[in-house]
């Protein structure tokens, strides 16, 4: 008996020696050096949080030339701060410049033979180019983004009050309609938009109908925020939500014919423009800019036939057929 008492002894002893090596450090030097790690982590994850921490203090002076940008961004759905997105922005064309400005004038000499003159010209405006256009950029990629959103919603509009429609008829309430409409498999517009309008039910506290008040206000669809205050009108008058969900599908049904009629007239307009601008167009250039360089003459001032053709070629029309496709998908309907 003594010797298993004695075994057991030992064995607790045992025990708890190696749950003291097991335990985890807490010397307070290695818990600091973790803080700036996760930091650091998430600013790179986050451009905007960086580019607001280097100049973020800087940029007051120029947020009154962004009038208006607050706005589009919360109808973009971009969860960026107005400050940090201007920051990045002057960040972003800074850098830019800076690049342009630098590399431009390398390529032309190395590449092309461009005497360093006219290449450091070149690459002055090439870098107020590229400051310009990330501006440019930064300012309208809100407005397209909720241009985008809002022709999303509106060509999911004839759908998404039928299905509404749906489950109304079934006596579901409008808190579980949009917790339905939320947790749609398809990556659809108004699944997003239904899920920031039960965010603000379960999280920040609102009833539904002040959630569909503040995502009509929010929302860039027209259409669809129309749709939304009429949702709360008939909730509020207590009349029939599935009658009302009804003849909104079918206005809308009517609208999409409508609107799709118009889309292959625009489409074929389209189709005309690229191929004169960007087939045809380019072609006699090349011809004309070949004949051009072996006939030896044609210089428009610095710019040769030969200079000129490169930067068709490598520059004018993948910006072009860039552009094209930018504005087609600007007018193509999703549905």
């Amino acid at each position: 008996m003594n010797t298993q008492e004695a075994d057991k002894t030992n064995k607790r002893l045992w025990d708890r020696v190696k749950s003291i090596f097991k335990r985890p450090s807490t010397n307070p030097l290695k818990s600091k050096s973790k803080t700036p790690q996760k930091k650091n982590e998430s600013i790179l994850r986050e451009p905007q949080s960086l580019a607001y921490q280097l100049i973020g203090g800087k940029t007051g002076q120029i947020l009154p030339f962004f009038k208006g940008l607050d706005l589009t961004l919360n109808k973009s759905g971009l969860k960026v701060n107005f400050k940090a997105y201007v920051s990045l922005t002057v960040f972003t064309a800074l850098l830019a410049s800076s690049i342009a400005l630098f590399s431009i004038p390398g390529v032309l000499i190395a590449a092309f033979s461009v005497p360093p003159f006219p290449a450091v010209l070149f690459g002055i405006g090439g870098a107020m180019f590229a400051g310009a256009f990330s501006v440019i950029g930064f300012y309208f990629y809100p407005i397209y983004r909720a241009d985008k959103l809002k022709r999303d919603l509106e060509d999911e509009m004839p759908f998404t009050t039928g299905y509404m429609a749906i489950l109304a008829s079934a006596g579901v309430s409008p808190e579980r309609i949009f917790q339905s409409l939320s947790n749609l498999s398809a990556p659809l517009a108004v699944s997003k938009e239904s899920r920031d309008i039960v965010r603000d039910v379960n999280l920040f506290g609102l009833d539904i109908l002040s959630a569909l008040e503040k995502a009509s206000e929010r929302n860039p669809s027209a259409k669809f925020g129309e749709m939304l205050e009429g949702f709360i009108s008939t909730v509020h008058s207590g009349g029939n939500l599935a009658a009302y969900l009804r003849e909104k599908s079918t206005q809308h049904m009517k609208l999409k014919r409508i609107s799709l009629r118009k889309f292959s007239d625009t489409l074929s307009t389209l189709s005309e423009f690229y191929v004169a601008l960007l087939i045809t167009g380019p072609l006699l250039l090349v011809i004309m800019l070949a004949v051009m360089a072996m006939l030896g003459g044609g210089n428009l001032g610095i710019l040769s036939p030969d200079l000129i053709l490169n930067i068709l070629t490598y520059v004018g029309i993948p910006i072009g057929t860039v552009m094209f496709l930018i504005i087609l998908d600007a007018v193509s309907p999703k549905w």
